[in-house]
């Protein structure tokens, strides 16, 4: 197996520093944060606008990749469940998604809305969510 590589594009900047006090999803309340991005991709971002929907891809760098199987949502009433059956960031390879709406650019700071990522969480891409096939 040859070996993969990440950079990260960016990093999440956020008043939430601890895990315990993010919520499970974005759409649970979680506070605007801003995307900072490496200098280095900044012409990446050049057609970005406030009201893009996009996906932000992150690296839960403080995931506990040993787990395969979890109570989903730590909810011990709930049966154990296949990990990738799960959004759970404790997975072999902690890959976050996030769907958020960029409100606003400011040089290399995407301010973002509806990101559950805790501060320093690095992002190692951008996508934009796709409209139906026929808007594309």
């Amino acid at each position: 197996m040859s070996a993969t590589e990440l950079r990260p594009v960016g990093w999440v900047r956020s008043t939430v520093t601890d895990l315990s006090d993010a919520v499970r999803q974005g759409d649970e309340g979680a506070p605007d944060v801003v995307v900072e991005l490496d200098p280095s991709v900044a012409a990446a971002a050049a057609d970005l606008h406030p009201g893009d929907d996009l996906l932000l891809l992150t690296w839960f760098h403080l995931a506990d990749r040993s787990l395969l199987a979890v109570h989903p949502r730590g909810d011990l009433t709930r049966p154990v469940t296949g990990i990738f059956s799960t959004r759970s960031p404790d997975r072999p390879n902690p890959i976050g998604l996030h769907r958020v709406r960029l409100l606003r650019v400011d040089g290399l700071r995407l301010h973002v809305s509806g990101c559950e990522a805790v501060d320093g969480t690095p992002v190692v891409d951008i996508k934009p969510v796709l409209g139906a096939v026929d808007e594309r």
